[in-house]
């Protein structure tokens, strides 16, 4: 089974901002997921690629790396952006990092930390905030800030779902 591409996904905003607080806990709960997925999985299976594809570590720091942007689009739906900030579509920062030479521990950790900070960042805001709009540079279309939570976490699992391909293909027990 492969993972359909991610820029290949097409998005429909139409959430009602009551489920805010149900997107916020699942951004929450990506860094414990993250955590069980890569638990007592051989170094040698983590960061071993699919030909020039990224390992399951790489992908975990991806995830990382990704924070960042999202905390600077809540900045700019703050500053009253028309359009959001655009994403690296090179993934500079991904392959400059070295992720497979990092111990994982490390790099999830990190996830945990960014990700707390942002999900904090996220709980600060008020109904009437979470549905301004700007536009999704590559989408083209216009979000809201649950828009762009809900953004993050199908982004978070469509790397957690890539990374359980990998695992799998590559021969890591799950329990």
């Amino acid at each position: 089974m492969n993972v359909a591409r991610w820029v290949d996904r097409k998005f429909e905003f139409t959430m009602p901002v009551s489920l805010f607080p149900v997107v916020v806990e699942r951004l929450r709960g990506a860094a414990a997921r993250m955590e069980d997925k890569v638990r007592n999985v051989p170094s040698e299976i983590l960061t071993r690629r699919d030909g020039d594809r990224w390992s399951a570590q790489e992908h975990a720091g991806h995830l990382l790396d990704l924070d960042e942007l999202h905390a600077g689009r809540l900045e700019d739906f703050r500053a009253g952006a028309k359009i959001l900030r655009a994403w690296d579509v090179t993934n500079r920062k991904t392959y400059d990092a070295n992720y497979n030479a990092r111990p994982i521990g490390e790099i999830v950790r990190a996830f945990r930390e960014e990700r707390g900070a942002f999900v904090r960042r996220l709980e600060d805001w008020k109904d009437e905030e979470i549905a301004r709009t700007a536009i999704h540079p590559r989408l083209q279309q216009p979000m809201r800030v649950i828009d762009m939570a809900f953004f993050v976490a199908e982004h978070d699992d469509h790397h957690l779902a890539v990374m359980s391909e990998l695992l799998r293909r590559f021969g890591a027990r799950r329990t």
